[in-house]
C-alpha cells in the first residue's frame, strides 16, 4: 500500500516573517536563529535548518478535529522555506534521523492506533496501521519533544 507524507503549506507561514518581534510575541511566537544542526526541524521543507538560517518557532494547531484529540503544539518553520512535496512512499530525512510517534486517527478525529518508531523503520509502522480500514489518516510527531512533524496519508 502506498503512502504520501505531506508538509504544512508555505503560504500559512510567511505572513508571519514580515512580522515584527514584538508582534510575534503577541502570538506566543518566537524568531530564532539556529545555532546548531540538526535540531530546527522545519514543517514546511521537512528539512532541518542549517546553523544561520532564521526560524520561526510557532505553535500550530495540527488536528483540527472536534474531538477530545483537538490538539496543537510548538513547530519550527524556515524562512523563505519552500514546501517539501515528498513522492510516494518517500520519508523525507527530517523524519529518518528521529525517533517518531505515530499516532493514527479515524475520520471523526478518534486517535485509534499510537506507536513509537526509529526514524529508520518507519514504513513498516505505516504500512501496519494505514492497513486498518478505521484509520483515515496519521500524524507523526518528533517523540521526545511531541512536536507535530507531518501528516501521512494514503496514496
Amino acid at each position: 500500500m502506498g503512502f504520501r507524507i505531506s508538509a504544512l503549506p508555505a503560504s500559512d507561514f510567511r505572513p508571519l516573517f514580515t512580522m515584527s518581534d514584538e508582534e510575534l510575541a503577541a502570538r506566543g511566537a518566537l524568531r530564532i536563529v539556529v545555532d546548531k544542526y540538526p535540531g530546527y526541524p522545519c514543517r514546511v521543507s521537512l528539512t532541518d535548518a542549517k546553523i544561520g538560517e532564521v526560524v520561526l518557532l510557532t505553535n500550530y494547531e495540527h488536528q483540527t478535529a472536534s474531538s477530545p484529540y483537538r490538539a496543537s503544539h510548538a513547530i519550527f518553520v524556515r524562512e523563505n522555506a519552500q514546501e517539501a512535496y515528498p513522492q510516494i512512499n518517500e520519508v523525507p530525512p527530517a523524519l529518518r534521523s528521529r525517533l517518531l510517534s505515530m499516532r493514527a486517527f479515524d475520520e471523526q478525529g478518534m486517535m485509534i492506533d499510537a506507536d513509537v518508531v526509529d526514524g529508520h523503520e518507519i514504513e513498516p509502522v505505516i504500512e501496519r496501521m494505514l492497513a486498518n480500514s478505521r484509520i483515515s489518516y496519521l500524524h507523526v510527531h518528533n517523540a521526545k519533544p511531541g512536536c507535530y512533524a507531518a501528516r501521512v496519508d494514503r496514496a
